[in-house]
């Protein structure tokens, strides 16, 4: 469908459905899109995009939108409220047949060979066809040519599953396996996606999709799937309550259609991260009406109607909804790309190509044209200080020094940004959340460790840094030397990681979590020698291969800070690894395979606090199944960098970072359980800060 707003326009069916959300908004603000004081916990301040006009996943109502357990393939209804009693206990008892037979064919998508466990939500939507959305099935499978498949990573091919159990309470498991990739809906059409399934003899009964709309938009529906616990609720104590602080299993939420475009719906049950994919389910018929993808936080939900849900599955089954072929992307090449066109330049030619060196480039053979990739030193890319200089495995075993030596450390500072109107602009420290029993504590009882312009939290069982956390002044930096690693005298020996997994190849590196020259500088040479020098504890170290880090990632810091007024040359930049249980293990110690990294500061164009997400990672310089491999490995397989939102980072790390997501130009509202989309970075010029 294609409508015109208000100035005449041609606008989407997607732009259509979020300019009636944004204009709900500039009434719910009295009448100013862009008056903070009165927007609601969680909204957007600006929403200058389409994407960050979706926000926070749905808790919609606090009262009359309950969530249920589903206990043998049925939802238990105990209520605790009188309200939600009143208004569901007798619809949804009159729907118990229909809605069991919905919730035999919902299941959740686990993942093996992947960072992640489980992704989100699928049902069998035909015969041998499961159906999700496109932004989880993007997690784990990818476009190839004209078709599709399953990603690699370093462990192998992705295999993926579906569990139709994961109950609460229960130890049992209900799978089958998916068999390849069917297709998936590209970007700026309806968030689907369709896999085939093998049964293995399980009977699988396809969910019925309802031919048209509701038959009203009041009718009354629920939605079936996995809530993950979300910290980008910025009320989480709401979420508690209504969960029961009980995540990740088979739910059922009731509610409403609240309203109809051509392509989707938008309905208020109670929903979570992980509830992406979850089926839609008309009370009154037990047909699918939606297949749910998104939400905004006290506010509604959005879904792919049912019937364009089936649209698509026929087309594609009929092959008459084919996909244009991509062409494989060459590996990136830190150069300029000169082309010879053909027809243009005979062999023997001699061209001269000015970048600004100046190159001479003969051109020979019977080819149809040629590509000369020629390097260049552009001034967005970090100088050699930046290289990987953590190959030095040195500890510093000579000087002991004692905890009193760091009681005038600084540490990271909250209130450290000005914006143009030299206002303090605080930025927290990140919480861990996911994983509070294993929070390092240190004998005074805190869990900072504070060095000079810069803080560190440390994981017990990992014996690394949960984050890194640190204050640049660009106006203050001063060089200094490099020292040899040491140990931090404030904890046990053995709660650090001096050798083991560290050395020569194939040993790993101790890759810094806050560069080396991020924390130096100060007032005084001494104070930004002591920063630079405190960046060399073995508690900013987390083993990486040896020459991991890449251009853009090591230069992430320097090219915000060209983006902030030079008077007041300041960042935050927060930085750690991602840990999961299934991390390999060498050397007795579990290596984290991805990274991330989360920059915020005052943008010089808006005076507005910025803030963007950045991941890496290492696995695919690890040979699949075996040793680590070192020797072998190829310049285009190493130090990937992408853009990714910081809901997404603190979906997947566990760790919260304040209001940060609500200033995040990648901002969305996916609900899967891995976050929304991603921007690879080839070069500097390709981060979107706003």
């Amino acid at each position: 469908m294609t409508t015109h707003d208000s100035h005449g326009n041609r606008t989407s069916e997607t732009e259509e459905m979020l300019l009636r959300l944004r204009l709900r908004r500039v009434q719910r603000n009295g009448g100013d899109p862009n008056n903070e004081a009165v927007q609601p916990a969680g909204a957007l301040a600006q929403e200058s995009s389409l994407e960050r006009q979706i926000d926070e996943e749905s808790i919609i109502l606090l009262k009359e939108r309950p969530v249920f357990a589903i206990k043998n393939g049925a939802a238990e209804l105990k209520f605790i409220d009188d309200d939600d009693r009143a208004r569901w206990k007798l619809p949804l008892e009159g729907a118990a047949s229909r809605l069991s037979a919905a919730i035999n064919s919902i299941g959740r998508i686990e993942l093996r060979n992947h960072a992640m466990s489980w992704v989100g939500t699928g049902w069998i939507v035909d015969d041998g066809i499961l159906v999700t959305n496109r932004h989880v099935a993007k997690l784990f499978a990818e476009r190839r040519g004209a078709g599709f498949g399953f990603k690699e990573t370093f462990a192998g091919k992705v295999l993926a599953s579906v569990d139709f159990l994961q109950e609460i309470g229960s130890t049992t498991a209900d799978v089958i396996e998916l068999s390849h990739v069917m297709h998936i809906e590209p970007e700026g059409g309806p968030d689907v996606a369709f896999f085939r399934v093998v049964a293995n003899g399980r009977p699988l009964s396809p969910i019925a999709l309802a031919s048209g709309p509701p038959s009203a938009e009041s009718a009354q529906i629920a939605t079936i799937g996995y809530p993950a616990s979300d910290p980008r609720i910025p009320e989480p104590e709401h979420m508690k309550r209504i969960f029961q602080d009980t995540y990740n299993k088979k739910r059922l939420a009731p509610g409403t259609i609240m309203s109809l475009t051509d392509e989707h719906l938008e309905h208020d049950c109670t929903t979570l991260g992980g509830n992406s994919g979850s089926a839609v389910i008309d009370l009154a018929t037990g047909a699918a009406v939606g297949l749910h993808f998104s939400g905004t936080y006290r506010d509604r939900n959005f879904a792919v109607r049912a019937d364009v849900v089936r649209r698509i599955l026929d087309e594609v089954k009929q092959g008459r909804r084919r996909i244009d072929p991509v062409r494989r992307e060459q590996p990136p090449v830190r150069g300029v790309a000169a082309a010879v066109p053909a027809g243009r330049a005979a062999e023997g030619t001699t061209m001269t190509v000015t970048i600004p060196v100046t190159l001479t480039i003969t051109v020979g053979g019977p080819q149809q044209g040629a590509v000369v990739n020629v390097p260049v030193a552009p001034s967005d890319v970090p100088d050699a200080e930046h290289d990987p200089d953590d190959t030095d495995d040195e500890v510093d075993t000579g000087h002991e020094a004692a905890p009193s030596d760091y009681a005038d450390r600084r540490g990271y500072q909250v209130r450290f940004l000005e914006d143009h109107q030299k206002k303090l602009v605080p930025v927290d420290l990140p919480m861990v959340v996911a994983a509070e029993d294993d929070v390092l504590r240190l004998a005074s009882g805190g869990t900072e460790l504070r060095y000079e312009n810069f803080t560190v939290v440390m994981s017990k069982r990992r014996r690394m840094c949960f984050f890194s956390a640190c204050n640049i002044d660009g106006g203050l930096a001063k060089k200094a030397g490099r020292v040899k690693w040491k140990l931090d005298p404030r904890l046990p020996k053995d709660a650090q990681i001096m050798g083991e997994c560290y050395g020569n190849p194939p040993k790993f590196s101790r890759g810094h979590m806050t560069r080396r020259e991020d924390p130096g500088w100060g007032a005084t040479r001494e104070l930004a020698r002591r920063g630079n020098e405190d960046s060399m504890h073995v508690t900013n170290a987390v083993p990486q291969m040896q020459a991991f880090n890449s251009p853009i990632w090591l230069g992430l810091e320097d090219y915000a800070l060209g983006h902030t007024i030079e008077d007041r040359m300041k960042v935050c930049v927060f930085t750690g690894p991602y840990f999961h249980d299934d991390d390999p293990v060498k050397y007795g110690v579990k290596i984290p395979i991805g990274f991330w990294k989360i920059l915020a500061f005052i943008h010089d164009d808006t005076g507005r606090l910025c803030a963007t997400g950045y991941e890496m990672s290492q696995e695919q310089n690890l040979e699949s199944g075996q040793e680590f491999v070192f020797a072998d490995y190829r310049s285009s397989q190493l130090g990937i960098t992408t853009q990714v939102p910081i809901q997404a980072i603190e979906m997947r790390s566990g760790i919260q970072f304040g209001r940060l997501h609500e200033v995040d130009p990648l901002r969305d509202g996916n609900e899967s359980a891995g976050g929304g989309a991603r921007l690879r970075l080839d070069g500097f010029n390709q981060i979107k800060f706003r």
